[in-house]
């Protein structure tokens, strides 16, 4: 869940994100639910495709179709997880395989909930010894629900030192979600995401933008253990470096299926 993307302070943009975190859909961003409130170790694991995979509108997967999988557990507020997926950022550094570690708490608070966490992204076997793709991500997310069947919420998601060693990274995101009537056998949920991303490294010439807007509006349909996905996925990012020579920063439809067990 990165390619070679910036994000640091915008305080002015967390009242934007409060009125956007809910459930997990195919953003690349939530990727579990909320842990349950009794004390009761719980586990699960999934696997998917997606025609794209997307992570903060840009493509990491050079605009080709993923496989991806993951398992979760939980234990009152406690989780952990793995997430994997394929990954080609179309050029160097070259690489593979993407293989996320994350734990948190996920506590709630006056019909608040919190998530407070931390991430760390891998890229195993990657030739990446000019510069590192690892990185380490903290976040601290909050979501209420002010009316049945909406969801809303905010996350800010910060990493000392970005990928590629790219310095100090703040991001800011918003989501929003709502279920729908349940139609036949699907139960449909339209959601969308906002996000703002920044950091202090004037000369990141990969993407030549030190911040940027991306965004996403999508429906998802769930069915017992399978979810699908369709989402339009945008960013403000101007047409340089990769996102010229490869157009993985341009808009695009994505749709995506989950089995969760």
């Amino acid at each position: 869940m990165t390619m070679i993307t910036l994000r640091t302070t915008g305080l002015a943009f967390v009242a934007l994100s409060a009125a956007l975190t809910g459930p997990a859909l195919a953003d690349g961003s939530l990727k579990d639910p909320y842990a349950p409130a009794e004390r009761k170790l719980e586990w699960s694991f999934n696997i998917g495709a997606t025609t794209d995979y997307m992570f903060r509108g840009i493509s990491q997967n050079d605009r080709d179709p993923a496989l991806q999988g993951g398992v979760d557990i939980s234990y009152g507020v406690f989780y952990a997880g793995i997430f994997t997926s394929m990954i080609d950022f179309g050029g160097a550094p070259p690489a593979d395989v993407e293989l996320d570690f994350y734990a948190g708490i996920k506590p709630e608070w006056m019909g608040v909930s919190f998530d407070l966490g931390v991430i760390y992204y891998t890229y195993p076997g990657a030739n990446d010894s000019g510069a590192e793709l690892n990185f380490v991500e903290f976040k601290a997310g909050a979501s209420v629900t002010p009316v049945d069947k909406l969801t809303l919420g905010g996350t800010v998601y910060y990493s000392p030192e970005y990928t590629l060693e790219t310095g100090e990274v703040w991001t800011f995101e918003g989501t929003a979600a709502y279920e729908l009537r349940q139609i036949m056998m699907f139960t449909p949920t339209i959601s969308a995401t906002l996000g703002y991303q920044v950091g202090k490294d004037d000369d990141f010439v990969a993407l030549g933008d030190d911040d940027y807007l991306y965004w996403n509006v999508g429906l998802s349909l769930a069915v017992e253990k399978l979810t699908l996905d369709f989402r339009y996925w945008d960013t403000d990012i101007d047409k340089v470096g990769l996102c010229a020579a490869k157009n993985l920063c341009d808009e695009r439809f994505v749709f995506s299926a989950k089995f969760t067990y």
